[in-house]
């Protein structure tokens, strides 16, 4: 019963890592993302505390919030926009411009 639990345990993280994964992808073709860019660099850092994930930032933050207003676990092209008119992290520049300007949110 102990190992049946584990693998269980061990596949839902496995898929819950791999559907996380798809954000990416959705900020990289709605902003079309460059190879080399501050935003292509920092990966999953757009939205996250690091490059590899963890904590939210506070676009993360804001992201989340929009997702659940929208009632959706998938982030869309349409949820990104609904947060550019945010300063998630408070340095007077709205997301929208910061992510035209190839800079973080």
């Amino acid at each position: 019963m102990r190992k049946l639990a584990i693998i269980i345990g061990v596949f839902g993280f496995t898929v819950g890592s791999f559907g996380l994964a798809t954000f990416g992808p959705v900020f990289n073709k709605t902003y079309d993302v460059k190879d080399g860019s501050p935003l292509k660099k920092a990966q999953c850092g757009v939205c996250h505390a690091g490059a590899k994930g963890g904590k939210l930032n506070a676009y993360g933050q804001d992201l989340q919030k929009a997702m659940a207003s929208a009632k959706s676990k998938k982030l869309t092209a349409e949820i990104l926009k609904s947060v550019e008119g945010l300063d998630s992290n408070k340095d007077g520049v709205k997301n929208g411009d910061a992510i035209k300007a190839g800079k973080l949110p």
